[in-house]
C-alpha cells in the first residue's frame, strides 16, 4: 500500500494560525501495530449525509452590511458563501415577518385581511432579499434556503401583539397556513425558492420580542390539518417542514408527539433545534434512533449578551456543539446572524448578541472572531453530500468527527479545548500518521480514502 499525504489545516490560540495549512502528515503502513494515542477512522461505517452549513441573513445583518462600503459588504458574503475565498457556506435562514433582529415589528398584510389580498414583501426587497440573492449566487447549486416565522401578525394572536408570546387564534389557523404559501410564492418570484420552513421559531418561549407559543399537540395539529395540506394544495409539497426550532432538552418529546401521528408525520421532514439549554447530544441520538427517517437541522445558535471581541471560548463552544451534534445525527447546521454591528445589533428590543463577523459601521471595518475560523474547519471542508463515518479517539481531552466527501476525500476534525497539547496517531486502513494538536486549537485533516 502506498503512503498517503494528510493535508492539515489549523487554527490555534497560541499562534497566528487561522484556517492555516500547516505541515502535512504522512500515512504509512502500521508495521508496529500501534495501540496508544490513536484516532481511528472507519469509512466503511456510514451514518447521516450532510446538507451543508450556513447562517441567517436577518434584517439586522442586511442593514448592517448596507451601512458599510460596497467592498466590505461584499467581503462579508465572500467570507461565508465563497467556497474558495471563504468558508463554503451553502445554507441560509431568514425570517417570515419580523424577528428581534429586525428594526421593528412588521408583517406582510394589512390588519384583518383574512383573504391575504394585501400580502406584500416590499419591506424585504429593501435590503434583505438583495443580500440573500448575492449569497445564493456565491453558493451556487448547493444553496439551501429556509425561513422561520417568529410571530404571526398581531391581529391573528390571542394577545393582540407580535411580542410577548401569545398564541395563534384557532380561527386563523387556516389563514396562517396560507400565509406561508404566500411567502414561498413571493420569494420564488425573487429567484429564491425555499428548501424548507420551520413552523415556529422557539415554539415554547414567551419572549419580549416577536414570539408565539405552540404546545407539541398544537404544532402537530397545525401541520397535519393546515400547513401540510396547504403546501400540497399549492404544489409546494417538496418544501421541507421542520417542527420545534427550539432547544435540545425537549427534542425527543416534540418529535414523539409529532412523528407518532402518521397523518402529521407524512408532512414533516424533521426537526430544527437550538443550543441555548445545553449539550443534550444524546437527545438527538434518541430522536435519530427512534425516527431514523427524520432529519435533524441545527437552526440557530449564538453567544448572547452582546459583542465579545477576541473571545477564544466562543469558537471553542461552536466547535464543541457542532461535533456533538454531528456525531449524534445532525444533517445541517445554521448559525444565527452572519454579521452584526459594533453593539451586537441592531435589535428592536435590545437583545444584543455576538456574531462570527462584527462590523464597525462607524469606521467601516470588520472583525473576524474565533467562531468564524472554528466554524470554517467544518463548513469549508465537509461538503454537501458528505457522509459521516465512524471514528474513535483515545482521550476525552479531544473531540473528533469524521466524514467522507463526495469526491472520496476523508475529512477528520479534531478539537482540543484543553490547556495542554496532545499527540495523536491517525489510523485508517492499517496505515498511521503521527500528529500533534496544540492547546486551544482545532485541526482539519484531509486525505484520500483507500
Amino acid at each position: 500500500m502506498t503512503t498517503r499525504t494528510v493535508k492539515t489545516i489549523q487554527t490555534s490560540q497560541g499562534t497566528g494560525d487561522r484556517l492555516t495549512e500547516v505541515a502535512s502528515l504522512t500515512l504509512r503502513p502500521d508495521e508496529a501495530g500501534v495501540e496508544n494515542q490513536v484516532i481511528n477512522v472507519y469509512e466503511d461505517v456510514e451514518y447521516q449525509s450532510i446538507i451543508g452549513f450556513g447562517g441567517a441573513i436577518t434584517e439586522a445583518s442586511a442593514v448592517t452590511a448596507a451601512k458599510l462600503s460596497e467592498e466590505n459588504s461584499n467581503r462579508i458574503l465572500n467570507a461565508y458563501y465563497d467556497a474558495e475565498e471563504g468558508i463554503g457556506y451553502t445554507i441560509c435562514r431568514t425570517h417570515i415577518n419580523s424577528c428581534d433582529f429586525a428594526l421593528g415589528n412588521y408583517s406582510y398584510v394589512e390588519d384583518n385581511d383574512v383573504e391575504l389580498s394585501t400580502f406584500d414583501i416590499s419591506h424585504d426587497r429593501e435590503v434583505i432579499i438583495p443580500y440573500i440573492q448575492k449569497a445564493k449566487q456565491l453558493a451556487g447549486e448547493d444553496f439551501t434556503f429556509y425561513a422561520s416565522p417568529w410571530s404571526p401578525p398581531a391581529w391573528m394572536k390571542t394577545n393582540g401583539e407580535m411580542n410577548h408570546g401569545g398564541k395563534l387564534k384557532p380561527e386563523y389557523w387556516a389563514v396562517w397556513a396560507r400565509y406561508y404559501v404566500k411567502f414561498i410564492e413571493a420569494y420564488e418570484a425573487e429567484g429564491l425558492p425555499l428548501w424548507g420552513l420551520t413552523v415556529q421559531n422557539e415554539a415554547k418561549a414567551v419572549q419580549i420580542w416577536d414570539s408565539c407559543i405552540y404546545t407539541a399537540e398544537e404544532e402537530r395539529d397545525f401541520v397535519r390539518d393546515h400547513l401540510g395540506p396547504e403546501l400540497h394544495k399549492s404544489g409546494r409539497q417538496d418544501v421541507k417542514v421542520m417542527i420545534w426550532d427550539h432547544n435540545k432538552e425537549r427534542v425527543y418529546d416534540r418529535a414523539k408527539t409529532a412523528f407518532e401521528d402518521a397523518e402529521a408525520s407524512k408532512y414533516i421532514w424533521g426537526l430544527g433545534f437550538h443550543w441555548y439549554s445545553g449539550d443534550h447530544f444524546d437527545a438527538l441520538s434518541a430522536v435519530k434512533h427512534r425516527f431514523p427517517d427524520k432529519g435533524l437541522m441545527f437552526t440557530e445558535g449564538c453567544h448572547e449578551g452582546g459583542v465579545q471581541i477576541g473571545s477564544w471560548k466562543s469558537g471553542e463552544r461552536y466547535a464543541h456543539d457542532i461535533i456533538g451534534n454531528l456525531n449524534n445525527g445532525m444533517a445541517g447546521w445554521t448559525d444565527w446572524n452572519i454579521v452584526l454591528d459594533e453593539q451586537g445589533g441592531p435589535n428592536h428590543v435590545g437583545n444584543y448578541c455576538d456574531a462570527p463577523i462584527i462590523a464597525d459601521t462607524k469606521s467601516d471595518s470588520l472583525t473576524f472572531q474565533s467562531s468564524y475560523y472554528y466554524i470554517g474547519h467544518f463548513s469549508k471542508y465537509i461538503r454537501p453530500g458528505a457522509v459521516r463515518v465512524a471514528s474513535s479517539k483515545y482521550t476525552e481531552a479531544l473531540q473528533t468527527t469524521a466524514f467522507k466527501n463526495p469526491n472520496g476525500e476523508l475529512v477528520v476534525v479534531i478539537l482540543n479545548r484543553s490547556d495542554a497539547q496532545h499527540p495523536y496517531v491517525l489510523r485508517n486502513n492499517e496505515q498511521i500518521a503521527e500528529g500533534n494538536i496544540p492547546a486551544h486549537s482545532i485541526q482539519t485533516l484531509i486525505f484520500q480514502s483507500v
